[in-house]
């Protein structure tokens, strides 16, 4: 690892958090810039995911007020995530490098299509806060927390957004403490894969150490760019940006 590429997977790790926070999308970031230091694509992703536990480190910690008042909520959706983690990982461990190397950029250009599709968080929130108002969450909340859990634990990309979407349409909180939650239970998933993949995959510590180093930074950011930044706008660049990034992987994987 060159200083150069180090450099560029700290500042790749800062944008990677900052991206997902604001709008789900941390490995639109980090997945390419370790494409970018030469990693083939399985070893990518398994390097980028066990880089982002970090990243739910910063986020959580960063998100403490808005938790509060959510432990038993947290802990109902914590089994589901466990276990959408725990398989997620399993199927990325199972699936060939060159078939992954062509599901990728399908898999970016529609989460970049959810993102760029999907309605504002915050109309999304008035909406659930609208319909369920005090009533108790859905018994079926563990597992849609499952099913998005299995496809972060696999790759990743638009799993936040998911996630997101999911809380604030079923428990009726506001955007700052369904993304909050939403930080920890994806947290959890993607610790989970990440173990999984330390101990059964190849992952390059030389890139996931300088990387993680800056998904902790944009972590920790993160949260108070959510309460401030201009929400639409950017969730519309960074989705055009994905599709960009989709085409891109696309040649690359067909040519």
């Amino acid at each position: 690892m060159s200083v150069p590429e180090f450099l560029l997977l700290v500042a790749a790790g800062v944008g990677a958090g900052l991206t997902g926070s604001i709008a789900g999308l941390a490995s639109l970031v980090s997945y390419p810039a370790l494409l970018a230091t030469g990693l083939p694509p399985v070893t990518a992703n398994v390097t980028n995911t066990v880089a982002l536990v970090l990243n739910a480190i910063g986020s959580v910690s960063a998100s403490r007020p808005e938790l509060r008042g959510q432990g038993r909520r947290t802990v109902r959706l914590a089994a589901g995530a466990v276990l959408g983690g725990a398989a997620g990982a399993a199927l990325l461990l199972s699936t060939p490098s060159e078939a992954f190397e062509r599901i990728v950029p399908w898999l970016v250009a529609g989460a970049s299509l959810v993102l760029l599709l999907q309605r504002p968080p915050r109309a999304l929130a008035a909406q659930g806060m609208a319909a369920r108002g005090a009533a108790p969450d859905p018994r079926w909340l563990p597992l849609g927390t499952f099913a998005v859990a299995v496809y972060g634990g696999y790759f990743g990309a638009a799993a936040g957004v998911m996630m997101l979407a999911l809380f604030l349409l079923t428990t009726g909180e506001g955007l700052a403490r369904s993304n909050a939650l939403r930080n920890v239970v994806l947290g959890l998933a993607n610790t989970v894969a990440a173990v999984a993949f330390v101990l059964l995959a190849p992952v390059v510590w030389s890139a996931a150490l300088p990387l993680a180093l800056g998904l902790f930074a944009g972590g920790r950011l993160g949260p108070r760019v959510v309460r401030r930044a201009p929400q639409t706008l950017l969730r519309r660049l960074i989705a055009v940006a994905g599709l960009g990034l989709a085409v891109h992987l696309g040649v690359q994987a067909y040519s």
